[in-house]
């Protein structure tokens, strides 16, 4: 019986049965059938009631390919009537024959007869009496009697769950939860095992292990005088195993429980799963009645798999395979707790996971006054900035009005691992005032506490309730085999030493890329670098930048120490000169009164170094040739760390990597200034040591013209976010402005900064990839933008042979996890475990 035809509910329960459970009498219905008779082709109904024997009692459950994708509710009871309401009066009591026979009334007028429910709704009165009201109001709204054959009944109950199942709104619904347009519904039509009536009766759910840890934990309710899951609502329900807050199944009727546990083990070790089992106790005898998966938290799944592949009812590489790749965010991060009540204030865009609280800030400067206060802070901005640096390591969360998913906020978020949340266009920020208006007038002031919650993209009022980041050893372990199967690199986008021991902490195989101008917005630096802006010579640069060496020097030193030996690909100073200076005329003042200089001259300073589009003007490899003192410096920095490493013992080959680079010849003339200073630091040293030169592609001719540029250096990484934004013709920041409406019309089919766009920027990378190859067979290839931690993009890095793909720390758990499922693909072909029932 396969899945796909006949759904994943019937396959499981064919299981059981082969399981040798006890189940009742079972009669499946495939998805054409359930479409025959959505079209009025009735089965042979004698054919199907007929294994059930004379006088039947029968449920009818819905058995799709995914559960979650909808449809009708299970209905019970068919075949009630009014003579098997005397057969039933007289083995199980009156008041339980009734109590059945009125259910079903109830059920099959409202969901059947689709009669108005307020005429079936008796206000919790049962009896005799109730009982002849239902009978004589159905057949008073439907013109006949209610009807007393089981055939006819079971018919009626298939038709409408059939055409339920194929109507415009139900499809409209399934297609909104990503269920295919032609999706069938199987139906299971099973004998009722009843759990009411004289003896031990009642109903139940099972299952053995915790579904928020994974942990080992029997689990479930069970009520007397009961059918199917009321156990889990109802008050009174006992216990199943022995609890101090009351009375037990374990106790009451142990051996029903000791069937109970093995049937769990049978199903966790020939259904290679942990189920949650529905049973029945009808006069003391136990049935199954339905299983279905666990359901379980990520942390639960991934601790399942982990237990499953240990005690070897799974491999490890099938552990790997089932574990959602998207979800296991959530187990890296802080997390609004999802029972907890929200008061949302707005929504923006989800730009870096987690959750944090805090007191609204509005400056950068403020969010470092809270922390040095012990306060959390949620830093507000129109747009953050590189000089905003130092206010988002200090705050717990960010929330700006402008922004996509690749802006500054979020890069910078990610890489923190700072929660953010950016494009909140409808926000209102009131420096003035000290406060921010939200869309719905609502106005919260500097000091009030806020959530952000970066993996929704909303904004809550208050100190919302957060789960801890659940890492635990089976976590880890998990990733370990993943590493096993994987056969692209992973590494980290780090630019400090807490990014670069989070990346080591995570297992990265290196750092990837490190932006070295984040360096220069911490204390002092800023005020050094504003001095070199404003010095009126070459020489004067280089006494300024003289003195940042040192702090340079030890920024490397850390880097290499924390990575032990792995690599470390830096990236030499990128941004254009204008974001180090203010823009602001209070900002300039205090920025002559910082150098002993005329406002004028500050102004005029600001102006000249002014640019219509700075991203596309002086930065990169630009500034790099036209002032060279910068890399330089910053090569000099890079050798004398990797010499002080090499005499401390350890093994580094650093790799620097040339931003921005669009031609050859720019590679060979920076090339030659570093292996000056190389050579010069030797030297002085006496030590001998290697490195290891790379461009980053961000412009759409370094990819044409690969096979050139690669003849020169020994590395090519691909920087994603540069580059989507230069052949899209569209800026990253101001994106999130209309972006929504794009995605909303279809106008993209996804966000290019937050999905690789295969079709262009995609055939861009093979292009420069390909071409690459052709001019430098042995030249290395890697991704550091943010689709390098995306596992669709991960496919495609792979397809194009690249040899690893780096990403923000936080997110390199995913990477390796995401890699490791696309070589076990290729390898295996595992059953899929995303279903509920198998």
């Amino acid at each position: 019986m396969r899945p796909d035809v006949f759904g994943g509910r019937a396959k499981c329960l064919q299981r059981l049965i082969r399981l040798k459970m006890p189940v009742p009498v079972t009669v499946a219905l495939g998805f054409d059938a359930v479409r025959a008779i959505a079209r009025g082709q009735m089965p042979d109904m004698a054919a199907i009631v007929f294994p059930f024997g004379d006088a039947p009692l029968l449920s009818v459950r819905p058995s799709s390919l995914d559960p979650d994708w909808g449809g009708p509710g299970a209905i019970l009871n068919i075949g009630m009537c009014d003579a098997l309401h005397q057969k039933l009066t007289a083995t199980a009591g009156e008041a339980a024959a009734t109590a059945l026979y009125l259910r079903f009334i109830q059920t099959y007028a409202i969901q059947v007869a689709r009669l108005n429910p307020d005429a079936f709704d008796f206000d919790g009165r049962s009896g005799l009496d109730t009982l002849g009201i239902a009978l004589a109001t159905f057949e008073a709204e439907m013109d006949e009697p209610f009807p007393q054959d089981p055939a006819v009944q079971l018919s009626e109950v298939l038709r409408s769950m059939a055409r339920t199942w194929e109507g415009t709104s139900a499809r409209l619904l399934r297609q909104a939860k990503g269920a295919p347009s032609d999706a069938g519904l199987g139906l299971v039509v099973q004998a009722m095992a009843l759990g009411v009536g004289a003896g031990d009766s009642g109903a139940g759910v099972i299952q053995f292990v915790d579904s928020q840890t994974g942990a080992p934990r029997i689990t479930g309710r069970y009520l007397g005088q009961s059918q199917g899951r009321e156990a889990m609502v109802a008050d009174g329900a006992l216990f199943l195993t022995r609890d101090p807050r009351g009375p037990a199944l374990e106790q009451q009727n142990p051996e029903i429980f000791a069937q109970l546990q093995a049937f769990g083990q049978i199903a966790r070790k020939r259904l290679r799963e942990e189920m949650q089992i529905e049973f029945t106790i009808s006069n003391g005898a136990l049935h199954i009645i339905d299983a279905v998966r666990v359901p379980r938290t990520v942390q639960a799944a991934v601790r399942i798999a982990v237990d499953l592949a240990q005690s070897d009812v799974i491999p490890r590489a099938e552990a790997v395979h089932r574990i959602d790749v998207q979800a296991v965010t959530a187990l890296l991060h802080r997390q609004v707790d999802p029972t907890a009540p929200r008061d949302l204030i707005m929504r923006g865009i989800a730009a870096s996971p987690g959750a944090a609280h805090g007191k609204l800030v509005l400056t950068a400067e403020e969010a470092q006054a809270a922390a040095m206060r012990g306060e959390a802070a949620i830093l507000v901005r129109r747009e953050t900035t590189p000089e905003d640096i130092r206010g988002m390591h200090a705050a717990a969360g960010v929330l700006t009005q402008r922004g996509g998913v690749t802006s500054h906020a979020a890069v910078v978020g990610r890489g923190l691992g700072v929660p953010c949340v950016v494009g909140a266009t409808g926000l209102v920020i009131d420096r003035r005032g000290a406060r921010v208006i939200a869309p719905d007038g609502r106005v919260i002031h500097v000091g009030e506490v806020i959530t952000v919650d970066g993996s929704t993209g909303e904004v809550l009022a208050g100190e919302a309730n957060l789960r801890e980041a659940p890492l635990d050893d089976a976590f880890r372990t998990l990733l370990s085999w993943a590493d096993a199967s994987r056969d692209i690199g992973i590494r980290a986008n780090a630019d400090t030493p807490r990014d670069a021991q989070i990346a080591r902490d995570f297992a990265a195989e290196g750092i990837g890329l490190c932006r070295t101008e984040h360096m220069f917005f911490e204390g002092e630096r800023i005020g050094m670098m504003r001095e070199m802006i404003f010095a009126a010579t070459s020489g004067e640069r280089r006494e300024v930048l003289d003195r940042l060496l040192p702090m340079q020097r030890q920024d490397f030193v850390r880097l290499f120490e924390i990575m032990h030996g792995l690599p470390v690909c830096i990236r030499l100073f990128d941004p254009p000169l204008h974001e180090f200076l203010p823009s602001d005329r209070a900002g300039m003042r205090d920025l002559a009164d910082g150098l002993s200089l005329p406002l004028a001259d500050v102004i005029a300073r600001v102006e000249a170094l002014t640019e219509y589009n700075p991203m596309l003007g002086l930065r990169g490899v630009r500034l790099g040739i036209t002032v060279p003192e910068i890399y330089e410096m910053q090569a000099r920095a890079i050798f004398e760390a990797t010499v002080a490493v090499v005499r401390g013992g350890l093994s580094v080959t650093p790799e620097i990597m040339l931003p921005l680079v669009s031609a050859r010849r720019e590679v060979q003339t920076v090339r030659s200034q570093i292996d000056a200073i190389a050579s010069a630091v030797r030297a002085q040293s006496g030590v001998e040591f290697t490195y290891r030169l790379g461009v980053m592609v961000e412009t759409p001719r370094a990819a044409l013209r690969a096979s050139d540029i690669a003849q020169d250096v020994a590395f090519l990484s691909f920087g994603t976010n540069d580059l989507t934004q230069m052949t899209y013709g569209l800026s990253r920041d101001d994106a999130g402005r209309f972006m929504p409406a794009y995605l909303a019309d279809h106008v993209f089919p996804a966000d290019p900064f937050h999905t690789l766009d295969i079709e262009g920027v995609g055939e861009l990378l093979q292009i420069g990839a390909a071409r690459a190859k052709q001019g430098h067979p042995s030249v290395t290839l890697s991704v550091c933008g943010e689709h390098g931690g995306n596992a669709e993009a991960i496919a495609f890095f792979r397809a194009q042979g690249f040899d690893y793909v780096s990403c923000s720390p936080f997110r390199v758990p995913v990477a390796r996890l995401a890699a490791a499922q696309l070589a076990i693909r290729e390898r295996y072909d595992f059953p899929s475990a995303s279903g509920k029932y198998l």
